[in-house]
């Protein structure tokens, strides 16, 4: 016999910590009730030495203590708490870890990059079905990369740069000099060259995951004077992202923080976090990014309730 099930995933990354509340019906069927973000930037500061922060991790684990306070409302309750590259780079994350279970009173789960891109893969798979695609998840700390083939997930990678760490290395958080720019290209282009399986990807589209391309996508909508809307399957051009990716490239970070649809706590890291797509669409001739508001989250449920079938058999 099931029952009607609440599974809250609460969700550490590199810049934002995030929970999701999903309902979970008798027939396998679910929605979700509620979700909250908090942009806590775990990642701030980790330097060289990979060290997560205090400061940072005193702004994480006070965000879990209020989510603590939504989903310990909820009944038949079920509650996973993951963390992606910050803590799986940290040098120091069993201290972290120790913290968030005496604190916070949860066992954190450190996502490997496989598992990450696996989930990934998961969620776009559900909703969007895409036969064959690139799909590209940029975080705070790390990238994910995986190449689907006939509805399979053919090849996966995890890198590990992502917003906030390029953005902190070559100095993109201001005004952009060209030399920054072109020594963080430069990098993030070796990295991808390194990957020989990305020459299967040169004629697909790019399915685009993660805060920074979640911007670009609302910032495409309010520029062509859409009324903004779900960015769930939402397409671009590669001219159309260019010529953003140029308008933020031309101001300083006042004057990045007004341009519509991008948020102010973004506007230092966005110009890093574009930048793994900037680089794969210069070798993509397709040309075409679409945006997936499914990712890891939604593959863990996937995951989650598929596994709950088989309890069930």
């Amino acid at each position: 016999m099931t029952t009607v099930e609440n599974l809250a995933i609460v969700d550490l990354g590199s810049n934002s910590t995030r929970m999701a509340i999903t309902r979970i019906e008798d027939d396998g069927s679910f929605r979700e009730v509620k979700r909250v973000k908090e942009n806590t930037r775990l990642s701030e500061g980790m330097g060289p030495e990979k060290k997560l922060r205090k400061p940072a991790m005193d702004r994480t684990i006070a965000a879990m203590k209020r989510f603590k306070q939504i989903y310990t409302t909820y009944p038949n309750l079920t509650v996973r708490c993951i963390s992606t590259a910050a803590v799986r780079q940290a040098s120091n994350q069993q201290v972290f870890l120790n913290r968030v279970k005496q604190e916070v009173g949860l066992e954190l789960q450190i996502l490997s990059g496989r598992q990450e891109a696996y989930y990934d893969y998961l969620g776009v798979e559900r909703t969007l079905k895409m036969d064959h695609c690139l799909i590209l998840d940029v975080g705070g700390a790390s990238s994910e990369l995986i190449l689907v083939q006939r509805k399979q997930a053919r090849d996966m990678i995890s890198l590990p740069i992502g917003a906030v760490n390029l953005s902190e290395q070559f100095k993109l958080s201001g005004f952009v000099r060209a030399h920054d720019l072109f020594r963080a290209q430069s990098m993030v282009t070796e990295r991808l060259n390194r990957i020989p399986w990305l020459r299967f990807a040169t004629r697909t589209p790019i399915v685009l995951l993660g805060g920074a391309n979640r911007t670009l996508a609302r910032m495409a909508q309010l520029r062509h004077k859409q009324r903004p809307h779900s960015i769930h399957g939402y397409k671009l051009s590669h001219r159309a992202v260019y010529s953003l990716y140029r308008d933020m490239l031309g101001r300083n970070l006042a004057q990045r923080k007004k341009l519509p649809g991008l948020e102010t706590d973004r506007a230092d890291i966005i110009v890093g976090g574009l930048l793994p797509l900037i680089c794969l669409l210069q070798r993509n001739s397709d040309g075409r990014v679409i945006f997936s508001e499914s990712g890891v989250r939604e593959g863990i449920i996937t995951e989650y309730i598929q596994g709950r079938g088989k309890r069930d058999e």
